[in-house]
């Protein structure tokens, strides 16, 4: 919103409550057989999962038979692994950290992406003037606070010489932000913002996408024996969620407060901001809703290809095609 896989700090999450690991208990049938899926979670639940979170409460899940368990994230959480291993049926990702899992052979398939255009950010202050990423270049005397190592520090280092600035690692929270008005730091626009807001700051979200880096977030992945021996169930998985997410981005009340629930971190103010940011993430200017969860082959290739620029993935390590598919998405 890294503490360590979600790469960012998602609103001072320190951890009371949300460790429980407690299920969502999903919508069921009267009749009928169903079948028992769990999603993995990269972080604990919050907006970014809403789509998910909309197909257990409104019952898509069980309109397609399917029993859902949704299994938080959190730190130290192997998402991709654990889907590559078989241990959980579905994951939810970043398109860059599945890139570098494939790389050290965790074989896992993306059948959609909800959410179009990245919300990472840099967050600065708004009196600060910047308004470029490139403006950073400039600041002698500021302050720019961010996991150094992840993808999308590498590539803005590549792309924005930060010599004159002084950077420094990640807090996990927004106090020296609120404290300094020449300092930045590393944000998602539907978490962080919302924060500082709340704190009679005046933030502004500098994205990376502006610069390039626009990695499709919150995927929706499985294994790839699960894709090739049993393509029904991730049609149906593949279908339910779509819905669910077109439904919390238009109505997100009743999710929300089932997310709250789930993670009592996240209280309804900022569950509604989170929905309010994601809209424009999800449904960009010219994309149709009836696209949502789309993919393409240029996005998918121009991502590899940054990451192996900046030395983060080996030339042919991973073949961007094998990565996702769109089978799931053309029904």
């Amino acid at each position: 919103m890294t503490i360590h896989s979600r790469w960012f700090p998602c609103l001072l999450l320190v951890l009371i409550g949300c460790q429980s690991e407690k299920p969502v208990a999903p919508v069921t049938k009267a009749a009928g057989a169903m079948t028992d899926v769990t999603l993995a979670l990269n972080w604990f639940p919050e907006a970014e999962h809403g789509g998910f979170y909309a197909a257990a409460v409104h019952g898509y899940f069980a309109e397609e038979g399917l029993n859902v368990t949704i299994r938080p994230g959190g730190p130290k959480v192997p998402v991709i692994a654990d889907v590559a291993e078989g241990k959980v049926t579905f994951g939810v990702d970043n398109a860059d950290k599945i890139l570098l899992a494939r790389a050290q052979q965790a074989d896992v398939v993306v059948v959609m992406s909800p959410i179009q255009n990245s919300p990472r950010c840099i967050m600065v202050h708004r009196k600060s003037g910047l308004t470029r990423l490139e403006d950073l270049a400039q600041q002698k005397t500021f302050t720019l606070a961010m996991n150094s190592g992840q993808p999308y520090a590498q590539f803005l280092k590549s792309k924005v010489n930060l010599d004159a600035a002084q950077v420094v690692p990640y807090p996990g929270n927004v106090a020296q932000f609120l404290e300094q008005a020449d300092y930045g730091q590393q944000a998602y626009s539907f978490s962080e913002p919302f924060l500082a807001e709340r704190e009679k700051s005046d933030p502004l979200c500098l994205m990376l996408s502006d610069i390039g880096f626009n990695t499709y977030t919150s995927v929706l992945l499985t294994g790839r024996e699960q894709f090739e021996k049993n393509p029904e169930l991730v049609a149906k998985m593949t279908r339910a969620s779509i819905r669910g997410w077109k439904k919390y981005l238009a109505d997100p009340d009743e999710t929300n407060k089932r997310i709250h629930e789930e993670n009592p971190e996240m209280g309804n103010e900022i569950l509604a901001f989170g929905a309010k940011a994601l809209l424009p993430l999800c449904l960009p200017e010219g994309f149709e809703e009836a696209r949502l969860g789309q993919m393409t082959a240029e996005r998918w290739q121009t991502l590899a290809t940054q990451m192996t620029e900046i030395g983060l993935l080996k030339p042919e390590a991973v073949k961007a095609d094998d990565v996702y598919t769109l089978k799931f998405l053309e029904q």
